[in-house]
């Protein structure tokens, strides 16, 4: 069956000619929904699609012309308003927004014009080829071994795998282009478009004709109420159907092959023949990192999904609570860390990327510390210091700058944590910030303050900026508006901690002390760990450093200190080069 044929006779008036770029506004309409019927056709490769979508123009003028963007390997076949067709011009659109390095652009020409803030319902039909395809990342320099391990998506016999826009545009998008060769143009791209759709919801029906040969394909997606409904027979036909209420930061992705179902429901487990010891790694993980969940976060509340990779070599993906990673052989510490991250989406949902992601990837760490004490959490966490680091000193350097040109402005290079959709944010630095208030206030505090924000829910309070934190210092008892204002709600970039200064001494009695200033260079202050190496041992205490900022506090010692080491890994720094003091040294 030619996918062109189920498209019938809807067509709609397309050209080569190509529009000038310099007169459109890309970004003045945004998508709030999606009702799409996707048929897979994976003997060749290919998917059609079509449906309804709403425009919403959120510009500040009337708009009549609105650009839609497809994948390049995909080909706009039709579209209508009120059941008519409309005129469109369709032309390349360059941009890595898409695994191909471009997109099929739609310039339409609307009936009349569109208000600002007022809708407009078009009914869209596409269709073409997803192969796998390496374009944007080889194009870059990225070597085509290491590039098909990452950019994995493609419609096949064999496996299916596709992510949403970001990956591969396979439903309709609005941006402006973006270039993975321009500093951070395709994650700037992206973010905005993110923030514009966060609220947007989708309708997804897939369905796909497994053609002649026998095996038995399962079909699966990662929104709510993915209802696998395989249908034997001469037919063949498979269907999964999916609802996004909110996309958020939930990438729609589809998934099919011939899987071995393993579910145990609502743990849901597909594998490939031949990985069934790391398929049975998964299943033993699940109780444990089961019950860490609960205690923290609270119980699961809905469906998490575990699907294996054709390709043992094959980048992990996960959004929403579907992960896919190979199973062909799993370490029993990286399958129970995976499952975790999924479980706290499903106990927590939350529309706070910075909450949703970031207590996703700080229950990670602190799931390893359950398993191999506070270092090997410590070690995790710090596998993402690296994705923020060099972002965050371009901050410091401009936020110094306009001290001193005395400039009062807001750096333009970062974003606050509180407000952004740029995942290196929203998960790497955000992780920190959870690990940093838990040492700040304690375990029982968080988990209190956690509770509290899963009982209620995303309710009418949680559109406050300052709800979370609200929560925390409820639960603390202890303001924390300092720490929020420089990690939650602005960007200050990061601390940087040394020994400023030290003054060992002795009481009347003969007791050993220290006397210690710490030094904070940097623009963001943080509560932090120092050691003092001593004999007899080493005592670590906790003190508060505000941003450019010095703090002094007094220690008791069993034995003549010989080294302070200033943070132990638990606050991101901007320089970790200047926190071991030699206090033998100094005296001499």
């Amino acid at each position: 069956m030619r996918l062109l044929g189920w498209f019938g006779l809807l067509f709609g008036l397309t050209a080569s000619l190509i529009v000038p770029a310099t007169a459109l506004n890309r970004e003045s309409f945004t998508i709030t929904s999606y009702d799409l019927e996707v048929r897979l056709e994976p003997e060749q490769q290919r998917l059609g699609a079509r449906g309804k979508i709403t425009l919403r123009n959120d510009s500040a003028q009337p708009q009549k012309v609105v650009s839609l963007q497809i994948s390049s390997s995909l080909s706009w076949r039709s579209i209508r308003v009120d059941g008519k067709s409309v005129q469109f011009v369709s032309q390349p659109y360059i941009s890595d927004i898409d695994h191909t390095g471009a997109l099929s652009e739609a310039i339409v020409t609307l009936p009349v014009e569109i208000k600002p803030k007022d809708s407009v319902e078009l009914e869209i039909g596409y269709e073409g080829v997803i192969t796998l395809d390496t374009a944007r990342l080889t194009r870059v320099g990225v070597p085509e071994e290491i590039a098909k391990h990452s950019s994995w998506d493609r419609i096949s016999p064999s496996f299916t795998a596709v992510r949403g826009a970001g990956y591969v545009a396979w439903y309709p998008i609005t941006t402006e282009s973006a270039d993975f060769s321009e500093g951070n143009s395709l994650f700037e791209v992206t973010d905005r478009w993110k923030k514009r759709e966060q609220d947007a919801s989708m309708k997804l029906s897939l369905s796909t004709d497994s053609g002649t040969y026998e095996r038995k394909l399962l079909l699966l997606c990662n929104g709510i109420g993915n209802n696998v409904d395989t249908r034997e027979g001469s037919t063949h036909d498979h269907y999964a159907r999916c609802e996004y209420e909110r996309l958020g930061l939930t990438t729609p992705t589809f998934a099919m092959a011939n899987y071995r179902d393993q579910s145990k429901p609502p743990f849901y487990l597909f594998s490939f023949p031949g990985h069934e010891a790391g398929a049975a790694t998964y299943s033993n993980a699940l109780e444990p990192a089961a019950k860490f969940v609960s205690e923290w976060f609270g119980p699961p509340s809905a469906p998490v999904a575990i699907a294996d990779f054709a390709d043992p070599n094959s980048a992990p993906f996960e959004s929403g609570t579907l992960l896919l990673a190979s199973m062909a052989a799993q370490d029993s510490k990286l399958a129970g860390i995976n499952l975790v991250h999924e479980l706290v989406h499903s106990a927590l949902p939350s529309s706070r990327p910075w909450v949703y992601e970031g207590l996703a990837h700080f229950a990670e760490a602190m799931y390893r510390q359950q398993q191999g004490g506070r270092q090997a959490g410590l070690d995790l966490l710090g596998l993402h210091r690296a994705a923020f680091l060099d972002t965050e000193k371009e901050v410091s350097a401009a936020l110094q700058k306009n001290v001193e040109r005395k400039v009062v402005e807001q750096t333009s290079i970062g974003q606050p944590l509180a407000a952004t959709f740029d995942e290196t944010y929203y998960r790497s630095k955000a992780a920190y910030v959870w690990w940093m208030l838990r040492d700040m206030i304690g375990d029982d505090a968080l988990k209190q303050a956690i509770r509290k924000y899963r009982a209620e829910g995303n309710n009418d309070k949680d559109k406050d900026p300052k709800y979370v934190e609200q929560l925390i210092e409820s639960a603390a008892k202890r303001d924390l508006s300092w720490f929020f204002d420089d990690w939650v709600y602005q960007d200050r970039g990061l601390p940087d901690f040394r020994v400023q200064s030290v003054h060992p001494w002795k009481t009347d009695k003969g007791v050993q002390i220290i006397t210690v200033t710490l030094e904070n260079l940097g623009n963001a202050g943080a509560e932090v760990p120092f050691t003092i190496m001593c004999e007899g041992g080493e005592i670590t205490k906790r003190i508060e450093v505000r941003a450019k900022g010095t703090a002094t506090t007094r220690v008791a010692l069993p034995g003549t200190a010989s080294e302070i080491v200033v943070n132990d890994g638990s606050v991101p720094e901007s320089d970790l080069t200047n926190n071991v003091f030699q206090i033998g040294a100094q005296q001499k």
